[in-house]
C-alpha cells in the first residue's frame, strides 16, 4: 500500500465547500449582544472586513478559492495523506488507520488555510491591522505569517497560561512581525477588567478574543479576524477534507470512522464537512466523533443555547454548546482546546445525532501522544493528541470485535513547539 499520496495539481481544490448548502436545517442565527435580535450583516462590520462578512452568510455549495490565496495554498498544499502503519502494527488491530498531516504548513498546523483567506480578504479593501487571540499559538503564529505575506500587520493577545507554557510560539510570531501580548492585559478596559483581578489570571479564549474585539473596534483601520468557530472559518478549512477524499480514492479506502479534535471546531470540520455530505446526500453511515478535554468538556457537559462568543459580552451571541462565557479552563498544554463555546455548526451535527463527542484526560491524551511519536515518528500538537487517543480506542475496539475499519483522523498539528509539555510525565 502507498505511504502517502500529495500531487498538488490533482488534489489541491479550487473551491471550498459550504456544509450549510447541504444541511435539511440551519443552527440558529447568531444574535445582536445589544439587541438580542437576530444579527444583520451590517453590525459585524465594525469587527470583521467586508469579504469575510460576506463569506460567513455565504449559501452556496461551493466558493471559489481566488487564484492568490490559490498560490499561496500551493507552497504547502496539499498536504500528505499518511498510512498509520506503524501504529497500527504496535496495536496489532485489523483497523487500517489514516491521517491528513497539516504539520507540513508554514507554522506547523492547519491554522494557515483560513489565516491567508483572511489576510487576503483583508489587504483586498486596504485594511492595516488584523487583531486576534490565541490559544497555544498556532492560529497567532499563521495569522502573523500570513500578514507578513499579505502586508498586514497583526496585534495578537495570548493567552497567558499558553504565553508562559509555548515561548516558541511567541517567538514565532514575533519573527513573522507580530506584536504578541499577554491576555488578560492592561491595555484593553476588557483585559483590566479581569488582570485587576489577578496579575498572574491564567486567562482564556473568551477574555482574549475580548481584548482583540474591543482593540479592533476602537481603533481605525482595524479589523478582527478569527480563527475557529465561525461559519467562514469552517468553511476555509474544506480544503483538508476534499483533499482528503481525492486521496483516500487513491489509496481505494472509503473511511468508516472519521476523527478530530475540538475546541472551536475548525479543524474537525476541516477534515468531516467533505464526507458529512455524503452522509447527507449519499446515505452513507460514515461516523464522525470529536474528542474535547475532559477540562473543557464543552460538547460532552455544555449546554446547547444562546452565549456570547468572548467573555465580556462584545461578540455576537451564537447558539452553541457551551460552558458559559465565565468558564475559565485549567492551564493544560492544549491551549487551542480552552474555549468556553464551539463553533454552531459543528453544535448542530452533535445535537442532530450526526457527531459523537468524547472527552479525554490529559493523562490518556499524552499517552497517545508518545505512542505516535515511537510508531510515527512524528511528535503531534497537544491538541491533536485528543485525537489520536479517541483513534486508538476505536483502533482496539475493530482488534476486540475482529473487524477491519478505516479509520481517518486529522493531525492537525505538529507538537515541536510544545515539547516542553512532554517533559515528566505530562499531567501537570
Amino acid at each position: 500500500m502507498l505511504r502517502f499520496a500529495s500531487r498538488k495539481s490533482e488534489y489541491l481544490p479550487t473551491h471550498f465547500y459550504n456544509i450549510k448548502a447541504d444541511l435539511p436545517d440551519l443552527p440558529k442565527p447568531p444574535l445582536n449582544p445589544r439587541t438580542k435580535e437576530a444579527l444583520n450583516p451590517s453590525d459585524l462590520e465594525a469587527i470583521f472586513s467586508r469579504g469575510f462578512i460576506q463569506q460567513e452568510i455565504a449559501s452556496e455549495r461551493e466558493v471559489p478559492i481566488p487564484d492568490e490565496v490559490l498560490e499561496a495554498y500551493s507552497i504547502f498544499r496539499p498536504t500528505p495523506l499518511i498510512y498509520a502503519a506503524g501504529l497500527r502494527k504496535a496495536l496489532d488491530t485489523p483497523a487500517r488507520i489514516f491521517y491528513k498531516y497539516e504539520g507540513v504548513g508554514p507554522v506547523g498546523s492547519h491554522k494557515t488555510n483560513t489565516a491567508i483567506m483572511q489576510a487576503y480578504l483583508a489587504a483586498r479593501e486596504g485594511i492595516t491591522t488584523l487583531t486576534t487571540e490565541t490559544g497555544a499559538g498556532q492560529w497567532g503564529s499563521a495569522l502573523a505569517y500570513a500578514g507578513s505575506k499579505l502586508g498586514i500587520q497583526t496585534k495578537i493577545f495570548m493567552v497567558r497560561s499558553s504565553y508562559r507554557q509555548k515561548p516558541g510560539r511567541r517567538i514565532l510570531m514575533e519573527m513573522f512581525g507580530g506584536t504578541v501580548r499577554e491576555s488578560p492585559s492592561d491595555t484593553t478596559d476588557a483585559g483590566r477588567r479581569f488582570f485587576a483581578q489577578d496579575p498572574n489570571h491564567p486567562g482564556s479564549l473568551g477574555i482574549a478574543i475580548s481584548e482583540a474585539v474591543e482593540l479592533a473596534v476602537k481603533s481605525p483601520g482595524m479589523k478582527y479576524s478569527l480563527g475557529s468557530v465561525l461559519d467562514a472559518v469552517l468553511m476555509h478549512q474544506t480544503v483538508i477534507g476534499l483533499e482528503a477524499e481525492k486521496q483516500m480514492a487513491e489509496l481505494g479506502a472509503e473511511p468508516d470512522t472519521i476523527v478530530g479534535c475540538v475546541g472551536g471546531g475548525s479543524n474537525f470540520a476541516g477534515i468531516s464537512f467533505p464526507f458529512v455530505r455524503r452522509n447527507l446526500r449519499d446515505g452513507k453511515a460514515i461516523r464522525f466523533i470529536t474528542v474535547e478535554p475532559e477540562s473543557c468538556p464543552t460538547l460532552t457537559r455544555g449546554e446547547l443555547r444562546y452565549d456570547c462568543g468572548d467573555s465580556v459580552g462584545m461578540a455576537p451571541l451564537l447558539y452553541m454548546y457551551t460552558l458559559g462565557m465565565d468558564f475559565v479552563p485549567p492551564p493544560i498544554h492544549a491551549g487551542g482546546l480552552r474555549y468556553h463555546g464551539m463553533a454552531p455548526l459543528v453544535s448542530h451535527l452533535v445535537n442532530k445525532g450526526i457527531v459523537e463527542p468524547k472527552a479525554c484526560s490529559q493523562e490518556k491524551v499524552f499517552d497517545a501522544a508518545r505512542l505516535f511519536l515511537k510508531t510515527e515518528a512524528i511528535l503531534p500538537a497537544p491538541e491533536s493528541s485528543h485525537a489520536i487517543a479517541a483513534v486508538v480506542d476505536e483502533a482496539l475496539a475493530a482488534k476486540k470485535e475482529g473487524k477491519e475499519r478505516v479509520i481517518l483522523f486529522n493531525l492537525s498539528g505538529h507538537g515541536f513547539l510544545d515539547i516542553s509539555a512532554f517533559n515528566g510525565n505530562g499531567s501537570k
